[in-house]
């Protein structure tokens, strides 16, 4: 077949290219017909190239590639609604300062306004979540001679951004001849193989870095925090805190409350069970700090949010302008990460104590409550899990209660990597995002979904045994929306209770991954669960639990904790 050389797929070419000299290595497609320039663009390109058939899908995997990797991977989709179908993930990767940047192929701008079919307003899809925005009514009406910008820029853009990562987008409008060939219209690149473009901020994208993009901010001078040497205080460490927090806390003599994503957990001074430990009054009382810094995203205890908020010094890292500060209670923001500040004097010595001796007390007594063996159960699926997985491996969590239980009763020396889609705290796109995890990262995934997120993305599971991931999805059943049991709504008639929140869905999840080739077991207990782990490729474990009892399993463990603290 001779193909007609046309400008529209000289510039696909060239989009791709730049995109390979930036350091891309990965790209995300779903299947249209408008987008046939950069699809065969990507396809001839030294590049991997995903296909997904649903765009949902595609964007959360390509986001799952950008958490596990900080390289944007961007994803391709065709006119009309398919670009409506990115949106969650776009809003994700903003709130979250994930690298991402979709291309959405368009209508031509004479195609516009008279009805043409598959055609939307494209332009505006995404409101105000975008670092940056491009509208080419028509590729091939962009003069040569700025192609590699616009695809430099739009690495540079997603990368290393004043808010920091986040979503791009380029709207591209193609007229047929679609299936086309560049020629030799593509112009050339700079010589020594760079990008055209480079931004000196956010992650390196070459070499890879498998750090999350979130943790490339730059250090904090030391005197930003003398004035709290010698205070007692706490550092409150969620995802994305800098690399030196658990530093800058030991040079002051404060613990850190470490969330797993924080990657705080086991170092010296570390408290994993603060949730535990703050629903205690006694103790929270007693350890109330002068000063609290919180550094990365929030913790899920929302235990811990209401007793921090109480101290009269809070101290907010803030190094994306973003005003992280929901209980509108901090004194001081921090733009940069925590600089080692061993030249500052610490708080007493048995601060510290108070809070090591709390810790040990409070592991003690879950562990002694767990165990290793019986029935399963939610905060027992979560110890197990994080620590079994070593430091070669990742564990993607899902929002609700997953996260919440991996966060009080995870291993307090997890060596595993711990992400999780905690932008816009949502459970859609988790099957997707954490295939993407594990394809853009190379190492063996362990997956924590409950069965809603699990079915809300089983569309995820398409062609998964085909994609050459490590993944195992740890799927907790209990027939519905578990963390409802724990909220107000679960106190009103249990017939209504049942019909809007707790939402059985009555379906065999078994059999559901086993209609898309993935090898599947059920679990009801502990051991078996231990011996269903090991493995390799993409596979599902159901653990089978209760809601009513999962309710009393945590309000059993408070109690342990709290006759431990006592």
């Amino acid at each position: 077949m001779t193909l007609p050389v046309t400008l529209q797929a000289a510039f696909a070419a060239t989009l791709v290219d730049e995109w390979a000299r930036a350091g891309v290595t990965d790209v995300v497609v779903a299947p249209g017909s408008r987008s046939t320039p950069l699809a065969l663009a990507v396809d001839a390109a030294p590049l991997r190239v995903h296909v997904y058939l649903d765009e949902r899908s595609a964007a959360f995997f390509a986001l799952g590639l950008a958490l596990a990797s900080g390289r944007p991977a961007p994803v391709i989709v065709t006119s009309g609604t398919a670009a409506a179908e990115l949106h969650p993930a776009i809003v994700e990767a903003h709130h979250a300062h994930v690298p991402l940047v979709v291309c959405t192929a368009d209508r031509p701008v004479e195609l516009h306004d008279v009805g043409a079919p598959q055609t939307i307003e494209q332009r505006h899809l995404y409101g105000t979540v975008l670092r940056w925005q491009l509208d080419l009514g028509a590729v091939a009406d962009l003069p040569p001679s700025a192609w590699r910008s616009v695809a430099a820029r739009s690495i540079g853009a997603a990368t290393g951004g004043v808010l920091g990562p986040g979503p791009v987008q380029l709207n591209l409008g193609f007229r047929d001849p679609l299936v086309a060939s560049p020629g030799d219209l593509v112009p050339p690149g700079r010589a020594d193989g760079r990008p055209w473009h480079v931004v000196d901020a956010g992650p390196s994208l070459a070499p890879p870095s498998l750090a999350p993009p979130s943790l490339a901010v730059p250090s904090l001078a030391p005197p930003s925090l003398a004035p709290y040497a010698g205070r007692r205080g706490v550092v409150v460490a969620g995802a994305g805190a800098p690399a030196d927090t658990a530093a800058a806390a030991a040079a002051l003599g404060w613990p850190v409350l470490a969330a797993p994503a924080s990657g705080c957990r086991g170092a010296p001074g570390a408290v994993a069970a603060f949730d535990a430990i703050l629903r205690h009054p006694a103790t929270a009382s007693r350890l109330r700090p002068d000063v609290v810094v919180r550094v990365g995203g929030a913790p899920a205890s929302k235990v811990l949010a209401a007793w921090a908020a109480g101290a009269p010094e809070q101290v907010v890292h803030d190094p994306y302008a973003i005003w992280a500060d929901p209980d509108r209670s901090a004194t001081v923001f921090l733009r940069g990460g925590l600089a080692s500040l061993g030249a500052c004097s610490p708080a007493p010595r048995e601060w510290l104590t108070e809070w090591e001796r709390a810790e040990e007390a409070a592991q003690t007594a879950i562990t002694g409550y767990l165990g290793d063996g019986g029935d399963a159960t939610e905060p027992g699926v979560a110890r197990l899990l994080t620590t079994v997985l070593g430091s070669e491996g990742t564990l993607f969590v899902a929002s609700s209660m997953p996260v919440r239980d991996v966060e009080w009763y995870g291993s307090p020396d997890m060596a595993c990597r711990v992400l999780a889609n905690r932008g816009a705290n949502g459970i859609d796109g988790l099957v997707s995002t954490a295939l993407g995890v594990a394809a853009g990262s190379g190492r063996p995934v362990l997956a924590l979904l409950g069965d809603l997120a699990f079915l809300q993305d089983s569309g995820g599971l398409v062609r998964a045994p085909e994609r050459g991931a490590d993944c195992c999805f740890v799927v907790v059943d209990n027939n519905g929306g578990g963390i409802f049991s724990f909220l107000p709504q679960a106190e009103l008639p249990r017939e209504q209770f049942e019909r809007l929140w707790g939402t059985p869905h009555g379906t065999d999840l078994a059999a559901l991954a086993a209609a898309h080739g993935v090898p599947v077991v059920t679990v009801t207990d502990m051991g078996e669960l231990r011996e269903a782990l090991p493995g390799s490729g993409v596979r599902v474990v159901v653990v089978r639990t209760d809601r009513a009892a999962n309710v009393r399993v945590h309000e059993e463990l408070h109690a342990a904790v709290a006759a431990a603290l006592a």
